[in-house]
Order: C-alpha cells, then sequence, then structure tokens
C-alpha cells in the first residue's frame, strides 16, 4: 500500500527541515571562522572604487597594499574583533541561502532532469545540471539580495577618521531605504543577478555532473572527495565569474549616496576598464580563492549528513 499524500508531503517537508538545519549549522560555523577573510576580500576588492567615490579618504591615502597588509592594519587600526565586522549579515543571508540554493537547485533538476540519465544522455544531463543551478539561485538571489547588500556596505563600513556610518543591518537598510527608497535595497541587483546565474551554473554543472557520472549512487562519495571536488569547482567558478562580483559590489557601494558614479552595469564595465583597467576586475582574487574553502565544507559537510538522514 502506497503512503497516502500527507504523508509523503509531511517526509518531504521533515527532509527539507533537516536539511536546512544541517546545512545552517555549517554555514554557521564556517562563515564564521573565514569571516575575516572574506572582509579583506571585499576590502581589496573594493577599495579603489571606494577611493573614486571619495567614500573612504583615508584608505584612498593609503592603499592596502595585498592582503597581509590588509590583515594587519585593519587589525591594529580597527580592533581585531574588526576582522568579524559585517559577519551578522553574512550569516544572516548565507543561513537561507545555502539551503535555498540546494532546495531549489533540486526541485529544478527534478523538472530539467526527469528519467534523464547520464548513462544515455550525457549532454542534456550536464545541461539540465547547468540550467537547474543558475534558476535556483536565481530563485534565492530575489528572495536575499537585500541582506548581500547590507553584507558589503557593512563590511567596509569604515570613514576617514575611522568612524562608522552604521550600527548595524537594521540602521543600514533604514539609511539605504531613506536616500533611495525601498529600490534603493535591490541596486546593482541585474549585475548580482548576472553572477549569481553565471557561477552556480558553472558550480553545480561541474559539480553535479561529475558526481553522478562518477557513482551510481551520489552517496557513495567519500567526504575527502566531495571537499575536493567542490573546492576545484567553487576555484574554478570563483576565477572565472571574479569580474562579475566586482561590478556587484561597486553598484551595491552606490546604494544610499547622492552621487551615483555609474549608471548601470554597463557603464561600471566601461568606466572601470577606461580608467582603471582589466587589472582592477581581480583586485582580492587570491583572497576570495582562499575563502572559497568554506563553501567547500559546508556542501561536503551538508552531504555527508544528508547520507543518514
Amino acid at each position: 500500500m502506497s503512503d497516502s499524500p500527507s504523508t509523503s508531503q509531511f517526509a518531504h517537508i521533515s527532509q527539507l527541515a533537516k536539511g536546512f538545519c544541517i546545512g545552517g549549522a555549517a554555514t554557521v560555523i564556517s562563515k564564521t571562522s573565514v569571516a575575516p577573510v572574506d572582509r579583506v576580500k571585499l576590502i581589496l576588492q573594493l577599495q579603489d572604487g571606494q577611493r573614486i567615490l571619495s567614500v573612504n579618504r583615508a584608505a584612498a591615502a593609503t592603499p592596502y597594499n595585498g592582503m597581509v597588509d590588509c590583515f594587519r592594519r585593519v587589525a591594529s587600526e580597527q580592533g581585531f574583533l574588526s576582522l568579524w565586522r559585517g559577519n551578522g549579515a553574512v550569516i544572516a543571508k548565507c543561513l537561507p541561502s545555502h539551503a535555498l540554493n540546494i532546495a531549489f537547485r533540486d526541485y529544478y533538476r527534478n523538472f530539467f532532469l526527469k528519467d534523464v540519465k547520464p548513462s544515455q544522455n550525457l549532454r542534456r544531463f550536464i545541461a539540465g545540471n547547468i540550467a537547474a543551478g543558475g534558476v535556483g539561485a536565481a530563485t534565492t538571489l530575489v528572495l536575499l539580495y537585500p541582506l548581500d547588500l547590507a553584507r558589503t556596505r557593512l563590511a567596509v563600513d569604515t570613514l576617514a577618521d575611522g568612524s562608522r556610518r552604521f550600527n548595524g543591518i537594521n540602521n543600514c537598510f533604514g539609511h539605504i531605504c531613506r536616500q533611495d527608497g525601498l529600490t534603493g535595497l535591490y541596486r546593482g541587483f541585474s549585475a548580482a543577478l548576472q553572477f549569481a546565474i553565471v557561477t552556480r551554473a558553472i558550480f553545480f554543472g561541474i559539480f553535479d555532473s561529475v558526481r553522478n557520472t562518477m557513482y551510481d549512487d551520489p552517496k557513495q562519495m567519500q567526504f575527502a572527495m566531495s571537499f575536493l571536488l567542490s573546492q576545484a569547482c567553487l576555484i574554478v567558478s570563483g576565477i572565472t565569474c571574479y569580474p562579475l562580483d566586482t561590478v556587484r559590489r561597486r553598484l551595491m557601494m552606490q546604494a544610499g549616496r547622492e552621487v551615483k558614479l555609474y549608471k548601470n552595469t554597463f557603464d561600471c564595465w566601461s568606466q572601470m576598464i577606461r580608467k582603471e583597467g582589466l587589472s582592477a576586475f581581480y583586485k582580492g582574487v587570491a583572497t576570495n580563492s582562499l575563502r572559497s574553502t568554506s563553501g567547500a565544507l559546508i556542501i561536503s559537510v551538508y552531504y555527508e549528513f544528508m547520507k543518514y538522514m
């Protein structure tokens, strides 16, 4: 006798809840552990844009000379705990983000890849994984973009006299809404959408295709192999999409400001290439590769625990 619809629905909801809790715990631990690296990456990535926008004259006068110099000076000038500045916004965004990314990815995989096996139609299988990753990321971004914007603004929030503009997430939201209205919370959304779709499509397209091709049952993949595969996929997608990330962060920095340097995504690309050169798109890329360890850990821990669910 088959399970009733209500029983089946309850089992599905229970599975999602377990996955959310597991992913949430892994997210809090891994994101907090690499928060200093994440903040340094954002500072290096955005310091040229802050100079141009004249929002941090102190940093403009003495720019950071690489990752080590940035770590040392931030800890010395702002205090050691300031390296975790904006981590609350990161956790608030990433807790639901990773769970939703995986949930939506699985939902769209079932839609795009129903009855499709890699042994029978490898091209369609890879294309379906790419599509599921990209569309799932876009769906999640629509829901959580304001938190990502707040995280970016808080991470680089230091004025010339060492003071801060914002007192926390709510204060940051309030300031942006007063200046730009509710639409200000989605400043730079189009660039972020491009980044989310491309980076997740590349990651899940490679990760799911390799994982399901190597093993008849993906649960057979060992933790170490899952971690290494996740790390490799994140580095590839991160480096490939880093210019998109830089542009979306630049546009985020304009939210809540009277002066808008860039009209749109295309104008930002154009001005950066003309005034700063191609190297400007890759400021902080080495630090970004280092911080990808947290993402690999989240995915590996998630799938390891799901083996026992």
